[in-house]
């Protein structure tokens, strides 16, 4: 990424909207210096954005002046973009550029917040054109600084897309299993059921309780293992496992709860349970 910074003009960062102040990877600022940036917060439709004006004050302070929220699926506020970063790229000292009409521009970002997403959203509201990069709904599909993709006509733009850089050392647990939860982190990685724990917690906390109604339960819940063993039961997630008893083996049948995990985190990640906005404590 650094060896391409001389030819670029602007850098998009793209995050996660319901993690607006949390697991954005501090070594972007030192390591791409004084670039006009862009931030962009995607999935919108996924995040409860009532506190969306203190969201913007607090980026503020952290001296991110220009914030746009987006659905790159549905291509919502996506036509903010390129007249943002045109305005930006004017205003700015365009470094080694001389008289270059072409802009390029860099997306950079943590695994799996939708990079990729905004590049084909960006072509099909400015180029009539489908993908151009691969998307995909785990970190890790980007992999290397690719050759650049074409966004728009006037002004000639193009765009570098980038793997997700997660910083070398996350600041806290809680940081860790929001990124987790948004998908930048692969779920093995924390575990499943870890991560639906942390779910319940948030979901009970912010009083979100969609997954109740959901699942069928009879009322809110604050144990994991309680609340797996019914999505199992109502989604027949169940597996034979054998145990040893005095008079041999017995097979008997269990909840899947790693199963019954994964649905509570599809849910959740699609937007089935309600909106969430996970940084509500740092807000």
């Amino acid at each position: 990424m650094q060896s391409s910074l001389k030819l670029v003009d602007c850098i998009i960062e793209v995050h996660d909207a319901r993690i607006p102040l949390s697991g954005r990877n501090p070594l972007f600022q030192e390591t791409l210096g004084l670039k006009p940036h862009l931030l962009v917060l995607n999935k919108m439709d996924l995040a409860d954005l009532k506190e969306q004006q203190k969201i913007i004050h607090h980026l503020e302070g952290e001296g991110l002046k220009n914030v746009i929220f987006t659905n790159c699926v549905k291509d919502e506020n996506v036509k903010q973009i390129i007249p943002t970063v045109t305005e930006l790229i004017g205003s700015s000292y365009r470094y080694h550029r001389g008289e270059n009409v072409e802009y390029c521009i860099m997306v950079i970002g943590v695994p799996n917040v939708g990079k990729s997403s905004l590049i084909n959203s960006l072509r099909r509201q400015h180029l009539r054109k489908g993908k151009a990069t691969r998307v995909g709904g785990e970190p890790g599909v980007t992999r290397a600084v690719m050759s650049r993709i074409q966004v728009c006509e006037r002004p000639l733009m193009f765009l570098l897309d980038t793997p997700g850089v997660l910083a070398p050392q996350i600041q806290s647990v809680e940081t860790g299993l929001k990124l987790a939860l948004c998908g930048s982190v692969l779920d093995h990685l924390v575990g499943e059921e870890t991560l639906a724990d942390y779910l319940l917690y948030t979901l009970n906390r912010h009083q979100l309780l969609g997954y109740v109604q959901h699942y069928g339960l009879g009322g809110a819940c604050d144990d994991i293992t309680s609340v797996l063993k019914r999505v199992a039961v109502r989604l027949r997630k169940t597996q034979r496992v054998k145990v040893l008893t005095g008079t041999g083996d017995v097979t008997v049948i269990q909840p899947d709860y790693s199963a019954a995990a994964r649905d509570f985190l599809r849910a959740f990640r699609s937007g089935v349970l309600g909106r969430v906005m996970l940084d509500r404590d740092v807000l």
